[in-house]
């Protein structure tokens, strides 16, 4: 190889170096029908470097038709890219990319841009080079740290959103750029996509995938070109995939700052630079075309899509996966030892068939609602005749197997042919006619620990019949289908569907219609008998996707816009539809303006959850989620006993406590009995949080002591004096720096994380000690010594043994009480012990316990002794209102009920010990989990980004939180970082319900963790 010597000239008002390469001025595609990439070796690369004035070790770097070398110094440092250009690319094509880098660099300051690196005197360092693959344009450009989003890692809403809102920025800018370079014939450029697909059509050795490619392609052609003539066309990037988008330096998730490559800019459809990024989503784990919405809502928010556009968007999308498809085998045919082109061959499938996955009439009906482009609402479907002869209105039952249905109460959704039950039961109470309508969730067609949701919109009516009837036409028509079990008449606007089945049945000729006969309105379609089930569908005219019974509430308004409502067949008003997000929104903008902000919930975008059952979670869409954190439901959410226990107690009484009733001596009997001597006298209350305070009440008042010692790192609650003595820094970032001056902390015992960690976590208690003892001395001997049993709120981080021990010992010595904080842990959540200072070998002088006690029901308590309780007197008298009412004390008795008879503390030790092995399996498989903590079921999965230095993986555990929920998993993060799952579901959680857990979380973390 040799440099060539070509000299540099500035043109007039430009720094741009001129390059002469002997080649056409610009590029066509189909002139050449192939563009192998330069052959340039390592060697070659670095004396190209060298002459441009970096000399640099170069390291090859992948490209479908370039030659690209990242260039090092001595000390790995990163020095620039050399980027050796396509033999068929002329100079005034890449004085124009280079251009164009220059503007949008300017335009956009906060965005990195790859432009060309610029030699003392302002050239750009750039020259024409001799190589083997003949004279070729080499330029020096800026390196962009961080890294590209190619590979098929997960990329989050947050990642797809910034992604789209790129494109949407570069668009804007170079609208109005121009330049004699830009006149070029890419293969890439989707204005010749038909061609190209044509032409390379022939390298898929595969038939079906041939023919599947040659059919998508078609299709999407023909959409296209019915609003082609309406899309604007520029000057477009048309490569912003995750390629050719680089990453902030450090971002987690990875979030793009940075754009390279500008080798395929030309003049094009201006909507084609959204077209290409979304195509380069849908091979990326867990992304569904439905997932790239927030780039499509990103990109329309910078550079705001037309009609027009958004109507051409997924059919682009698909024409560019076909075209990757087509020239990804071409280009392994000429350039077979381009491991990158090979590379991309299977990854280039997978976005084909995501584009394909949903029909391109849906998607881009979805698209255009989700962007307020849909116009006015379709007319509803217009009646001449009804469907059912003789059927009156009120003959009609409408069967509710939505969400909030009492029919789908404890757990009668779950149950096999619910719907055939339900409407058998209206049909035997005198209806003619049951219907379960059109747009709504259907909760029976859910199901559990599902890594995707299920099909739970109805596209139509469902129809079960209680006599014989005959379904007639409603309009003037043509029969284009009449077969066994389904019929469909095509009237003009709207295509009516008939499927059944079950009863007696006649259809076609034995009622005299046939495919491609007429029919008028009030002509039989069918006869059906009683017992028949029917499914009624009216599709748009000119829908050509066959239309589901049932679709995923993400997509159902996209397939919705292609139906009518057939309720005004049946004489019924329109039933609206239950897919429609905007309801969310709504609730969401009204939680905000009525229920005070500081009450947070989970998630940014969290799901409406309007039911439970057991271990499950169920939003208003019918997705059913496992969940993991919820140990306010200790023995299952919607537990039949309670509710019966609740609502017999409300039909009899409710009051205070300060009236005599059998049930509140019971429950404080059960509960006293529970722990051991001497703490034998109950208070009840109405949270963790009261139990806290009044506790330390307790130990004041039996003490005269004000002081109080307490573990930092821990919550306690919101009442005045439990947030004081809580020191959670997630709780209260200024915890430590705000505590009253009665309120002294010791380090947090963590044996993990802490400054003792290991065997040396055995110095936490004598230091603890020590401090308790040097308090004493000055005056101030504490109280009360307050703590978790097990380390909570650090992730269930089993205390050093020993520890309560030595402490309780040290406060009493000083004549104080060791108050206990059992709100989390208590009732047999760790397994091998009821209460979590058992597994501390200690009795302590006061108990407070909430959380399970009433299994959501607002109750808490604190248990204490005799002698220390009366001392309360000295402070006035005790009085809750709703403390140990009587509905409060029924609710109690059946929990512990519950937990006795269901052996619910012994599946803690047994489903317990099953999770905690599935989470150590997987820490052994990824780098990302430090630790597991805990006992029963109540556990603690530690991230952190280093095993030695322990940086916690703050952002990673969020990022996997919001990957888990998709996956049907509610988990939430907790600890001062932020950095640990906590895992504490309803103590009814099964083994199947924890390996679905352990296997999504897999799942996710090697998602997170693909490149």
């Amino acid at each position: 190889m040799s440099v060539a010597r070509v000299p540099i000239r500035e043109q007039p008002g430009n720094a741009m170096t001129s390059q002469q390469p002997s080649t056409p001025s610009t590029v066509d595609f189909f002139a050449r029908e192939s563009l192998p990439a330069p052959r340039v070796g390592v060697a070659e690369a670095e004396k190209i470097a060298d002459a441009l004035g970096v000399p640099a070790r170069a390291l090859p770097l992948g490209s479908q038709q370039d030659a690209n070398f990242l260039l090092r110094d001595g000390n790995d440092e990163d020095l620039a890219v050399l980027k050796v250009a396509n033999p068929a690319f002329g100079a005034a094509e890449i004085e124009a990319q280079d251009d164009a880098a220059d503007l949008l660099a300017q335009a956009c300051p906060d965005l990195r841009i790859a432009t060309v690196l610029r030699r003392p005197d302002g050239t750009r360092r750039a020259a024409v080079v001799e190589t083997e693959s003949g004279p070729v344009t080499a330029r020096l450009l800026r390196h962009l740290a961080g890294g590209t989003l190619s590979g098929s890692r997960h990329l989050p809403p947050r990642t797809v959103a910034a992604m789209g809102g790129i494109a949407g920025r570069v668009g804007r800018t170079l609208r109005d750029f121009r330049h004699p370079g830009l006149d070029r014939v890419l293969q890439w450029d989707l204005q010749y996509a038909d061609r190209v697909v044509a032409l390379l059509l022939e390298h898929i050795a595969e038939p079906e995938r041939r023919a599947a490619v040659a059919a998508a392609a078609e299709d999407a052609w023909s959409r296209l070109a019915a609003v082609s003539a309406e899309l604007p066309r520029q000057a477009v990037h048309l490569d912003l995939t995750d390629d050719n988008l680089v990453a902030a330096v450090g971002a987690v998730p990875p979030l793009p700052d940075g754009v390279i490559d500008f080798g395929d800019l030309t003049t094009s459809w201006a909507v084609c630079e959204l077209a290409i990024p979304l195509s380069s989503l849908l091979h990326h784990a867990g992304l569904e075309p439905h997932h790239a919405l927030p780039a499509i809502l990103a990109f329309h928010a910078e550079r705001p899509l037309s009609p027009a556009e958004a109507r051409a968007l997924w059919p682009l999308v698909v024409l560019r996966a076909a075209t990757l498809v087509a020239s990804g085998r071409h280009q392994a045919a000429v350039d077979g030892d381009n491991a990158y082109v090979r590379a991309a061959l299977d990854r280039e499938w997978r976005i084909f068939e995501q584009a394909v996955s949903v029909p391109v009439e849906v998607m881009t009906r979805l698209i255009l609602d989700r962007l307020g482009l849909a116009g006015a609402p379709q007319p509803p479907a217009p009646t001449a005749v009804g469907l059912v002869a003789g059927l009156e209105p009120s003959g009609v039952a409408l069967l509710d197997l939505g969400t909030d249905a009492d029919a789908m109460d404890r757990g009668a959704w779950l149950r096999p042919g619910l719907e055939d039950r339900l409407a058998r039961e209206r049909l035997d109470d005198g209806a003619e006619l049951v219907a379960a309508p059109y747009g709504a969730v259907r909760l029976s067609r859910s199901r559990v620990l599902s890594a995707r949701s299920p099909a739970t919109v109805a596209t139509g009516l469902s129809l079960w019949f209680g006599r014989d009837a005959v379904l007639l036409s409603p309009w003037d028509g043509r029969v284009s289908r009449a077969e066994a079990g389904c019929v469909e008449v095509d009237c003009g606007e709207l295509v009516l569907r008939l499927s059944f089945d079950g009863g007696e049945a006649q259809v076609g000729a034995e009622v005299g219609v046939r495919a491609g006969t007429r029919v008028g309105a009030g002509e039989a379609l069918v006869r059906l008998g009683a017992g028949a089930r029917a499914q009624v569908t009216l599709r748009r005219a000119g829908v050509l996707a066959e239309v589901p019974e049932l679709v995923r509430p993400e997509t159902a308004a996209g397939w919705l816009a292609l139906t009518a409502d057939p309720s005004a067949l049946l004489g019924l008003p329109s039933a609206g539809t239950g897919a429609e997000p905007a309801g969310q929104a709504s609730l969401l903008a009204r939680r905000h303006a009525a229920f005070a902000a500081v009450q947070g919930h989970y998630y940014d975008d969290p799901p409406r959850i309007e039911r439970g059952w057991r271990h499950h979670l169920v939003s208003d869409r019918g997705r059913a989620y496992l969940d993991i954190v919820n140990n306010v439901s200790a023995i299952g959410h919607a537990h039949p006993a309670v509710e019966r226990a609740l609502t017999r107690q409300s039909r009899r009484l409710n009051t205070n406590s300060r009236f005599h009733y059998a049930s509140v001596v019971e429950f404080s009997e059960r509960l006293a009995a529970l722990l051991p001597e001497p703490l034998d006298t109950v208070f009840l209350v109405n949270s963790g949080s009261e139990a806290v305070d009044l506790g330390l009440r307790l130990a004041i008042g039996a003490t005269g002591r004000h002081d109080v010692v307490a573990l930092r790192e821990a919550y306690h609650g919101w009442t005045y004096a439990s947030d004081a003595v809580s020191t959670s820094l997630q709780d209260n970032p200024n915890a430590l720096t705000t505590r009253p001056s009665w309120v002294h902390t010791v380090d947090s015992p963590n044996s993990y994380r802490g400054r003792h960690r290991g065997a040396d976590a055995a110095r936490y208690a004598p230091e603890a000690v020590r401090f308790v003892d040097e308090l004493a001395a000055s005056g101030r001997a504490p109280g009360a010594f307050l703590a978790e049993t097990y380390y909570g709120n650090a992730g269930g981080v089993a205390l050093p043994d020993g520890y309560l021990e030595q402490l309780y010992a040290a406060v009493r010595r000083h004549g104080g009480l060791a108050v206990a904080d059992e709100v989390q842990v208590g009732y047999g959540r760790l397994g091998h012990w009821f209460w979590g200072f058992e597994q501390q070998g200690v009795v302590p002088d006061i108990v407070c316990v909430a959380k399970a006690m009433g299994n959501g029901h607002p109750l808490g308590a604190v248990i204490t002794s005799a002698s220390v309780a009366e001392r309360y007197r000295d402070q006035g008298y005790f009085f809750s209102s709703t403390g140990g009412s009587p509905v409060s004390s029924v609710v109690g008795l059946t929990v512990l009920d519950a937990i006795r008879d269901e052996d619910l503390q012994g599946n803690a030790v047994r489903t317990g010990g099953r999770l905690k092995a599935g989470l150590e399996a997987l820490a052994a498989r990824h780098a990302l989990v430090g630790a597991v903590h805990g006992s029963g079921l109540y556990l603690g999965l530690e991230l952190v980004r280093d095993r030695l230095t322990l940086e916690p993986a703050t952002e990673e555990t969020a990022e996997l939180c919001d990957r888990m929920l998709e996956l049907g998993v509610v988990v939430q993060p907790t600890g001062d970082h932020l950095n640990i799952l906590k895992i504490k579901p309803p103590l009814c959680v099964d083994a199947d319900a924890v390996d679905f857990f352990t296997a999504m979380l897999d799942r996710a973390l090697t998602e997170l963790a693909e490149s």
